[in-house]
């Protein structure tokens, strides 16, 4: 059985080659560790995550797969550490529990019908979910949000091997910073935090990884109104954040971004944001 960590990163011995020149030293990697989610008693995922944040993360992925609604229907979370993972037992209402069993009945009833597959694709994109429209963000922070970003992915500057979602508010200050080794995982357990009771929404939510359509889908079951990644944005993702009205930006280095959709929620030097703008050098 492998040996499961509770630390976020684990040192290793290794062999470096470096050009002619070969040396043994420790490495430093970044842990995954199995992570199962159980909803009112019954195993639903197993996912493969970086070991913090545990209970962010089982509250984000409860929100964004859309399991419940909102934070008031989530009852409790309890972790427990075991000999190969951890299991996080999560507490919902019986109204979504019963959803929650439906939906995994009506799928099971599917299988082996020949149309599992069109089940599945179905099951993929979920409905839409249009957002607000009440943020108007100014593009001229965007550089300092991106030099400031470093000082938060303290286990990428270790390891090399994790992404990052952060939370920024509209003065342009990162107000919530999480890593890990999986994108989808680290948006989750940003959203795990903000939809806590009494906390701070943030105005935009930034990438360290592409936009595939599945973080603008998370996006759009938190609220987020304005997604920013630093990679590129996929036509899926962009036709998504199109129907659910998120403003979607991506490649976002310093000192340009290119605007996918629905620019109106954003302004340069605090003149609105023009289509002949949408791209800004």
């Amino acid at each position: 059985m492998l040996e499961v960590s509770k630390e976020v990163t684990v040192e290793r011995n290794i062999t470096l080659v470096d050009r002619d020149v070969i040396s043994e030293r420790s490495n430093t990697l970044a842990n995954e560790v199995r992570i199962a989610l159980v909803y009112n008693g019954i195993s639903h995922t197993v996912m493969l995550a970086t070991p913090e944040d545990i209970e962010a993360f089982a509250i984000g992925f409860t929100i964004s797969e859309r399991i419940v609604s909102n934070i008031n229907e989530i009852k409790g979370v309890d972790i427990e550490h075991v000999e190969n993972g951890v299991i996080v037992n999560i507490e919902i209402t019986q109204r979504c529990f019963m959803a929650l069993k439906e939906q995994r009945r009506s799928m099971a009833g599917r299988t082996g019908c020949g149309l599992c597959g069109v089940a599945q694709l179905d099951e993929a994109v979920k409905p839409i979910k249009e957002v607000p429209n009440t943020v108007n963000f100014d593009l001229a922070l965007l550089p300092d949000v991106l030099l400031k970003i470093k000082e938060f992915q303290r286990n990428y500057e270790i390891t090399g091997a994790t992404h990052a979602a952060f939370g920024i508010n509209l003065a342009g200050d990162v107000i919530y910073a999480h890593e890990d080794i999986g994108r989808h995982i680290a948006m989750d357990k940003l959203i795990g935090t903000f939809s806590q009771r009494n906390a701070e929404k943030p105005a935009a939510v930034l990438l360290t990884s592409r936009a595939s359509f599945e973080m603008v889908q998370k996006a759009a079951s938190a609220g987020v109104e304005v997604l920013f990644a630093i990679s590129a944005v996929t036509a899926l993702a962009a036709e998504v954040a199109e129907q659910s009205k998120i403003t979607l930006v991506g490649f976002c280095r310093h000192g340009r971004a290119t605007v996918y959709t629905h620019p109106h929620r954003l302004k340069l030097h605090e003149a609105p944001l023009t289509p002949a703008l949408a791209e800004c050098e």
